[in-house]
């Protein structure tokens, strides 16, 4: 399901008539700015994550090591 044309127009007409001429590029760039943020806090997780699973496998790579001795 997806919006259409018609759909999207009376969207943008329903946020200008709620919040004015002015105020839509002070929330087009709260949102950009959002955006990016999320964006970073996704990235900082994943490189997290990553990093975890290498140390995981490094130890349990070390600890066949030390039982096959």
């Amino acid at each position: 399901m997806s919006i259409g044309i018609s759909e999207l127009i009376l969207i943008l007409i329903v946020v200008l008539v709620l919040f004015g001429g002015k105020r839509i590029p002070e929330l087009a760039r709260a949102l950009g700015k959002a955006s990016y943020e999320y964006k970073k806090a996704k990235q900082a997780l994943q490189n997290e994550a990553t990093e975890l699973k290498e140390t995981i496998e490094k130890a349990a790579a070390q600890e066949d090591n030390k039982q096959e001795k």
